[in-house]
């Protein structure tokens, strides 16, 4: 008699994946489009940690550059509120240094 299975299937993880990818898939908003507006989102509900990954991926994907992304939190400081403004400023200054000496690092033969 064989035994059954005991490897767990993220059934509900699988169709939330999939649904995701195809709302990023739709053709009548770019990638950068729906970045910016699930930036805003996120930032308008204070969700900090998920903010910060979306800023993230915005960045080194190149769907947003530093000087866009700095825009965005002047902007956001005054729709969202100046305290989720400065909050913002934070995470997109840190990941920006993060990602310049990461790429320094990189292009430094001696490090």
């Amino acid at each position: 008699m064989t035994e059954p299975a005991t490897e767990t299937v993220d059934s509900f993880g699988m169709m939330a994946e999939r649904q995701f990818a195809d709302i990023w898939a739709r053709p009548a908003l770019s990638v950068r489009d729906r970045r910016l507006l699930l930036i805003g989102l996120l930032v308008g509900q204070g969700l900090h940690e998920m903010t910060e990954v979306q800023l993230d991926v915005a960045l080194r994907a190149g769907d947003m550059s530093e000087t866009e992304l700095r825009e965005v939190v002047v902007f956001l400081a005054h729709y969202a509120g100046w305290a989720r403004g400065a909050k913002l400023n934070d995470q997109v200054e840190d990941l920006i240094e993060r990602v310049t000496r990461a790429r320094s690092d990189r292009s430094d033969p001696a490090g």
